[in-house]
């Protein structure tokens, strides 16, 4: 008898473990499993062939998912006078193929390594994902299985829309082989892409005032993340004659519109999160992945639309959380109409930045000046001439006190009208620069 090779394996007697064997041959290159056989190669025999033979059969259908039935042959045969069982297995057409109880990870994927069958490595598990899904990210089969769908459920039931499993179907939730998709994966509750958010003191990132990472389905990220910028999104009143006018700092529908880029457009296959920062002056949104394929920016702002993830833009737009494809960006332009300062974007090969700027920022900060008193005129005069100046400095050059330049300088510093750099001893102040 021939010994165990890439493509063949013996075992004494069944066990339920053939299983991995059977998984890592319809990965790998196929082979054939032979019971009744000693590692060794000397030949045991099989008692009761018709019983094993069921026992297999079952098991290889049980067990293995996607279905592999179609690419094994299960048979009895009878060698040196002893009754054999030998299971040939072809590569399959999906894989990766694995224990659903363990999922598409390397303790429920296996593969063969010589002689051996072994877990496969997650680098060997992506590979054969994507060589099976093709190059859609949303519809190549996730890693991870075990997915609920509570918030997501809830935001179907509030459209009274269906979302069981004919509809996740429909919606390519779940796949053709009855798998997540990388798709369900967004939308579920394990959701492993988070967005970060950073509020900061002034016009720079020196000083945090605040950080929090939001994850979860994307569709509670959007909400609860909309609803954090909210609480910074302040009102302005002026007044038209008797009529009073209520000013946001950043136009509702301008945020809407740019959080939703960030979180439908951007490119899932890069693990790292959506990023947000809010500071005085504006709020910066940050995703990854650069323009798709065959769009260019003139086209964009245009809005001429080419959906990178195409299945997700349709599950929102289904729950009426977008209006129509191409729309974002002349959306939040003409937001900003009727302001001097207008919304920044820029693009590289793998980012995609939207700064909007507060609306209101400029009429603060002139309020602010108009207010100051002497000392505080002083000051911000002299650190204008000046790239940043030590408290002692400030206090030689100006013939102040101690007390009053302290003073002074934290009420700068609350009015976002001057910064601070450094720590400790080092600390120096400059003005505070729109960017």
């Amino acid at each position: 008898m021939n010994k165990e090779s890439l493509v063949t394996e013996f075992k004494r007697e069944y066990t339920d473990d053939i299983v991995k064997t059977v998984i890592a041959f319809a990965n790998t290159n196929g082979g054939e499993l032979l019971i009744g056989i000693d590692d060794n190669g000397s030949i045991t025999g099989v008692d009761n062939t018709d019983t094993t033979m069921l026992k297999v059969t079952n098991t290889i259908r049980d067990s293995i998912r996607p279905d592999v039935t179609l690419f094994t042959l299960c048979e009895a045969r009878t060698i040196k006078g002893k009754s054999i069982i030998a299971i040939n297995v072809q590569k399959g057409t999906a894989p990766p193929y694995y224990l659903p109880g363990k999922g598409i990870r390397p303790e429920g994927v296996f593969v063969r390594q010589g002689a051996s069958t072994v877990p496969a490595t997650e680098s060997a598990i992506l590979k054969m994902i994507k060589e099976t899904g093709g190059d859609s990210f949303e519809t190549t089969r996730s890693l991870k299985q075990e997915l609920t769908f509570h918030s997501a459920g809830k935001f179907f039931a509030e459209e009274k829309i269906k979302f069981g499993n004919e509809q996740k179907r429909t919606l390519c939730l779940i796949g053709e082989d009855g798998a997540f998709t990388n798709l369900a994966l967004l939308l579920s509750d394990q959701c492993m892409h988070t967005t970060k958010l950073a509020v900061f003191e002034g016009n720079s990132k020196l000083v945090f005032k605040d950080r929090v990472e939001f994850s979860g389905s994307l569709l509670k990220q959007l909400e609860d993340i909309y609803e954090y910028i909210n609480r910074f999104n302040r009102t302005r009143a002026e007044f038209s004659g008797l009529k009073r006018i209520d000013l946001r700092d950043y136009p509702p529908e301008a945020v809407r519109e740019a959080l939703l880029n960030a979180l439908v457009h951007r490119d899932y296959s890069y693990s790292d999160s959506t990023f947000i920062s809010v500071f005085d002056n504006r709020v910066e949104f940050v995703s990854l992945g650069g323009l798709p394929k065959g769009i260019s920016f003139s086209d964009m702002m245009l809005g001429v639309s080419v959906l990178r993830n195409s299945h997700l833009a349709d599950v929102f737009y289904r729950l009426h959380l977008i209006e129509a494809f191409g729309t974002g960006m002349p959306k939040i332009m003409e937001c900003y109409r009727e302001h001097e300062d207008q919304p920044n974007i820029e693009l590289s090969d793998n980012a995609f930045k939207i700064t909007l700027p507060n609306t209101n920022y400029q009429q603060d900060v002139s309020y602010k000046k108009d207010a100051l008193t002497t000392a505080e005129k002083r000051i911000l005069n002299y650190l204008s001439a000046h790239k940043t100046v030590a408290r002692i400095d400030l206090e030689t050059a100006l013939g102040l006190s101690q007390s009053v330049t302290i003073r002074t300088l934290k009420k700068l510093l609350d009015n976002n009208l001057i910064r601070r750099i450094g720590k400790g001893k080092s600390i120096r102040y400059s003005t505070t620069k729109r960017k």
